[in-house]
């Protein structure tokens, strides 16, 4: 299990506080205009991304579903694809047993 955090990773405007729900929103989408992203996109597109960028780099599905918070796996699965290069990588136990 995590541990609790004694500090915010985002810390808000008061002391002891965190950044808001709405404030992160609103800095997504100045950073977006900023960057020039016109593709429609949210924070949840990072949290999707993030998983998924776990996921095939070979995180345990198991520690992406901590991270996120997720109480089953299959709330997990949901918010990650599995990249079809990755099948590629999938080796055969029976393949290894011939050698």
């Amino acid at each position: 299990m995590l541990q609790k955090l004694k500090d915010w990773l985002f810390p808000g405007g008061k002391e002891g506080s965190f950044l808001t729900e709405r404030s992160v929103h609103k800095v997504f989408a100045k950073a977006c205009k900023k960057a020039k992203i016109n593709k429609k996109v949210s924070v949840r597109t990072l949290r999707h991304s993030f998983a998924t960028h776990l996921l095939e780099g070979g995180t345990d599905l198991r520690y992406i579903q901590e991270l996120l918070g997720h109480s089953s796996s299959k709330t997990t699965e949901i918010y990650t694809h599995v990249s079809k290069t990755n099948f590629s990588k999938i080796k055969n136990p029976l393949d290894r047993l011939m050698k």
